[in-house]
């Protein structure tokens, strides 16, 4: 039968064995865990009894976990770390309050992170805080825990969430910016402008537009994502983004043009440079070049006929 609450916390206070009357249970012939009377051990057994030994520490109510807890800290001060003692009461510490993780998590939203990252975060945090709660000051053990498990989940999407890498100067604007457009919202009744934003930041407006563009590397869109609903085409994104591009056409000739331009006779070339580079008439090509306006048309016609001939051949 699994242990109460009340059971485990008169183990984990209960007077050493030979200062206790004996009790008839099973299991009461086996040496108690060195240092922790009562907790259920095996003398010379390398391996640690399991919490389920005790019962399960989160199904314990929230009145008596906070007491365990408080318990079970003053226990851990005195305790050497990396016996086998201190590693038993803190790994229970850690499965009692892992209901503080999953209240912090509910406060930051869950931001469709997977819930089991952010129970490992948070349970970083909840590891760092009993490492570093002192019992001796008085604090509760919630008000000193619960900060550092949103700091370190709050870290976790600051530092790990965003799609494309922003300096942390840049992020923290964005977090500053999304309040200010928040509190001048509801002062005017209208989203802000860039100005107003900027104003109120006492920030310039490049530095408004700076914080505002780093918000769009916070998440991505995939481009494989269907068509959300009032949308025509319900294809994927990439093939409602995609179109074909004429210019791509226009550079490969570009490209085979440029040698076939390089084997014409000079005068050609000027032609070609003067009507197609600087735009200029058949009229001003002859008046430049000492020809009669026909003479340049047909000179400049059997320029395009060959250059169009070598393209297509090519």
């Amino acid at each position: 039968m699994a242990t109460t609450s009340d059971e485990l916390l008169h183990r984990v206070t209960a007077p050493a064995p030979d200062e206790a009357s004996t009790v008839d249970a099973p299991g009461a012939d086996r040496a108690a865990l060195p240092g922790l009377p009562g907790l259920p051990g095996l003398a010379g057994d390398p391996e640690l009894p399991e919490l389920a030994d005790v019962g399960d520490p989160r199904q314990v109510a929230p009145g008596d976990a906070r007491e365990l807890t408080r318990v079970l800290l003053a226990r851990l001060s005195t305790l050497e770390e990396g016996t086998a003692e201190y590693s038993y009461v803190r790994a229970t510490l850690i499965e009692l309050n892992l209901s503080l993780v999953r209240f912090a998590i509910r406060r930051v939203g869950n931001r469709r992170e997977p819930e089991e990252d952010l129970i490992q975060v948070g349970s970083l945090g909840l590891i760092k805080a009993i490492d570093r709660f002192d019992p001796d000051h008085g604090a509760e053990f919630v008000t000193f825990a619960l900060p550092t498990i949103l700091g370190e989940i709050r870290r976790h999407f600051r530092d790990a969430t965003w799609a494309v890498h922003v300096p942390r100067r840049l992020q923290e604007l964005r977090i500053t910016l999304a309040k200010a457009r928040d509190v001048l919202f509801q002062r005017l009744g209208r989203s802000p402008t860039v100005a107003e934003l900027a104003e109120h930041l006492e920030l310039s407006q490049e530095q408004v537009v700076e914080g505002l563009a780093a918000a769009n590397g916070h998440t991505a869109g995939s481009l494989d994502a269907s068509a959300t609903e009032g949308e025509d085409d319900p294809g994927p994104l990439a093939q409602r983004l995609g179109e074909e591009d004429s210019r791509f056409d226009t550079l490969e000739n570009l490209i085979v043009l440029k040698p076939l331009v390089a084997a014409l006779p000079e005068r050609d070339r000027l032609i070609l440079s003067m009507r197609f580079g600087e735009e200029l008439t058949q009229s001003q090509i002859g008046a430049r070049l000492g020809l009669s306006q026909m003479h340049v048309s047909r000179l400049l016609n059997r320029t395009l006929t060959s250059l169009r001939a070598d393209l297509t051949a090519s």
